[in-house]
């Protein structure tokens, strides 16, 4: 039986893409040019419309000054913007992210729930902890805090969120005039939650979602964010940029699972997949370097600085390999960025692509049939459950992949060509969580439930 190809879809691009002049860049404040997006999502199978978002602008390490000609500064509201979608999409999920560091659970776990509701059961969070101290610095803190503690966060974070969607029972509402009863008050529960980071009363003021819960995305990078995503994560968002090392991610997280009493299938792993797409390979490169011309050095430097902290790169020259010290390969190590790729170590100019066009993310440059040979190879190997889409401009490079890859994959039978019945949840082949009355017959690690 084929594996199925999961597939979501980032919706930004190349931060500078915008200035090839063409007229045809996605304007990140126009609801036309997000309508237009999801859409095309929508008619070529993709399963998750996934919007980043960060609590300020990503500037650490190199200031406003080296970003003024880069569209990502501009951060619109992902719970906002996913309400206004749920009108024009029928099928596609709709994941917002959301920071754990700072939100509290309650707002989260109502916007969630009610983006469920509206979306008849489309809705996730992509649970980030964030990492910057820029972010931090918006919120009354000098720095961010350590990663032990916003994980302690997180997992109380998410654990009060659950119980909250699981504080109504699924058969609570009953709407029955005869008796004059909307609801039956003894399958509302109370929290009374108080733990380390919140305390939370309850219930929420929303009835179960059809999901039950909104599907939990993560996409930490560290240690603790993989043994995060193994504990608690439905999909996880990762980084490869070679099939190895994809395999070799793929089998230490869904190893991790086990001790959670977890299933393997019960998570999706996506590596994020920067495209370039041609008729030709030729055509592709083409475009790509098109792209990439409109960046200028000192711009990548900067962004070298933002992703590479601590690495002493200012004397390489672009066409030089990147030199093998210990300060350059520790900071690539931290973040993720690979210097090495088919045995080579890579030329700066190399890596400035990498980073800038998709922050170090595997990039596909070719023919429709190059592409797809490459994904149907990491799918079936065992490097991912299927990828992030990044296309590197938006919204050409995704009406090249609608149009021309996702046919290759259809016809390799990865892709499905038409969208199944019922929530994401169902067509993700995950199950729906049990509701509140097995958490409340079996107990959980928050105070017992109180009706």
């Amino acid at each position: 039986m084929t594996k199925r190809m999961t597939l979501a879809l980032l919706s930004t691009s190349a931060p500078y893409a915008w200035r090839l002049g063409d007229g045809s860049s996605h304007d990140r404040l126009k609801l036309a040019d997000y309508v237009s997006l999801i859409q095309t999502a929508e008619r070529g199978m993709i399963d998750i419309f996934f919007l980043a978002d960060n609590c300020g602008i990503r500037e650490d390490r190199m200031g406003l000054e080296p970003m003024r000609g880069f569209s990502s500064v501009v951060i619109p509201d992902a719970f906002t913007l996913l309400s206004t979608l749920v009108a024009v999409t029928s099928h596609i999920g709709l994941v917002a992210t959301a920071s754990t560091t700072y939100n509290e659970p309650y707002n989260v776990a109502r916007k969630l729930g009610t983006l469920d509701h509206l979306s008849e059961g489309r809705a996730g969070w992509n649970v980030v902890t964030s990492s910057m101290d820029a972010e931090a610095q918006n919120f009354g803190l000098d720095r961010q805090l350590d990663t032990a503690d916003r994980y302690s966060r997180a997992r109380e974070f998410l654990e009060v969120t659950r119980a909250l969607w699981d504080s109504w029972e699924d058969d609570a509402v009953i709407v029955d005039p005869e008796s004059r009863t909307y609801f039956d008050p003894t399958k509302v529960h109370y929290l009374n939650h108080a733990g380390t980071h919140f305390k939370v009363r309850g219930p929420l003021s929303l009835p179960r979602s059809p999901q039950g819960h909104p599907v939990i995305c993560q996409a930490g990078g560290s240690e603790d964010g993989w043994e995060f995503a193994a504990q608690t994560a439905d999909v996880m968002y990762g980084k490869a940029i070679a099939l190895d090392e994809a395999h070799r991610f793929y089998a230490d997280v869904k190893g991790r699972m086990k001790k959670y009493g977890r299933a393997p299938d019960q998570l999706k792993i996506l590596p994020g997949l920067v495209t370039s797409i041609g008729r030709t390979e030729k055509e592709a490169c083409d475009k790509y370097r098109a792209v990439q011309d409109c960046l200028s050095e000192d711009e990548g430097r900067a962004m070298l600085h933002h992703l590479l902290p601590g690495a002493p790169l200012d004397d390489v020259g672009l066409d030089e390999i990147v030199p093998e010290q210990p300060e350059i390969d520790a900071a690539a190590k931290r973040f993720r960025i690979f210097l090495n790729r088919d045995g080579r170590r890579l030329k700066l100019r190399e890596v400035v692509d990498f980073i800038s066009g998709g922050i170090g993310h595997l990039t596909l440059i070719g023919s429709p049939s190059q592409v797809a040979d490459r994904m149907v190879a990491w799918l079936e190997q065992e490097g991912c459950d299927g990828f992030n889409l990044m296309p590197h401009v938006l919204p050409s490079g995704l009406d090249d992949f609608v149009d021309m890859v996702v046919p290759e994959l259809q016809a390799r039978g990865v892709v499905s060509e038409a969208y199944g019945e019922g929530t994401l949840r169902d067509r993700l082949g995950l199950a729906r969580p049990a509701d509140a009355r097995w958490r409340i017959a079996q107990g959980s690690n928050l105070e017992a439930m109180q009706a």
